[in-house]
């Protein structure tokens, strides 16, 4: 057992995989839930993510070993603040945020002497949100990206390390901030790509022609994880929002190229990207 007792804030898709596979594995003793949604929690209960829950941030995390932010990354630093007056001697507190950069060192100091942060990000999850979408084995085969500070208690980052890796994650190590700059690339800016794609299909131009009717598999599966938390995906976009726009000037550009290359009816130099990029996702993506 790595942890007597741990503390879900936001149990969701990742927050309420982690307690499900948590308990299945033995690796804590008890569960304790917090959400704001009190069906949430009784949900989760009854599908055995958590043990308990209770209703305030002051008696959710009272006790607890481990404290685990699962909720959207804008509510992060107002929740630490809450929570850092009631954290026991020695507690650990992370988080599985999308974004990291300049947020780590303003949780780092919310967080009282006597316990410590370690940002984390669990690259796993669905397109589909909420606690009924938990899978105990959302986890496997994926990768954890921790990403401590000279600050960072090495004790905390061992047993936050040992968490994440008996769930079946990788764990990768990085600075916030390049940890924001590969994840603006490999994941939000997709996830912005699906939404401007379908934003586009009701564009008034096209949407009288209701043209998703007429769409097979490639649009349904290019756009999934535009069904993902708008909410979740507004605050990264915002607090990730130096590198985002930094990528899609990036995308943009390679938008202008191709669109050039259509203008002037160059099929050599189309086929010559196409190839190019076909080559690199068998090989780099799968």
């Amino acid at each position: 057992m790595l942890f007597k007792q741990i503390t879900i804030i936001g149990v969701g898709l990742i927050g309420g995989s982690l307690g499900l596979i948590a308990k299945r594995k033995k690796l804590v003793g008890t569960v304790i839930g917090y959400d704001r949604r009190r069906w949430n929690l009784q949900k989760a209960v009854s599908m055995g993510v958590i043990d308990r829950y209770l209703l305030t941030l002051s008696n959710a995390v009272e006790g607890s070993d481990l404290v685990i932010l699962a909720t959207p990354v804008g509510t992060f630093e107002r929740i630490s603040r809450a929570i850092s007056p009631y954290l026991k001697e020695g507690a650990i507190v992370t988080d599985v945020g999308s974004v990291k950069g300049k947020w780590v060192s303003l949780i780092e100091l919310q967080m009282p002497e006597h316990a410590a942060f370690v940002g984390g990000h669990p690259i796993a999850g669905r397109e589909k949100s909420g606690v009924e979408a938990a899978r105990d084995e959302l986890f496997r085969g994926s990768v954890c990206i921790l990403t401590p500070t000279p600050k960072t208690d090495p004790k905390a980052i061992k047993k936050v390390t040992a968490l994440w890796e008996k769930v079946g994650s990788k764990v990768v190590q990085m600075e916030p901030s390049v940890h924001d700059q590969i994840l603006a690339a490999v994941s939000h800016l997709p996830h912005l790509i699906a939404y401007a794609l379908v934003e586009t299909l009701n564009h008034p131009t096209i949407a009288r022609r209701d043209p998703a009717r007429f769409s097979a598999g490639g649009l349904r599966d290019f756009t999934r994880i535009a069904g993902s938390s708008t909410e979740m995906w507004r605050d990264i976009f915002l607090l990730n929002s130096e590198e985002m726009v930094t990528m899609i000037d990036l995308y943009q550009e390679t938008l202008e190229k191709m669109k050039k290359k259509i203008i002037d009816k160059d099929g050599v130099g189309l086929l010559e990207v196409f190839d190019r990029v076909k080559a690199i996702r068998q090989n780099d993506i799968g």
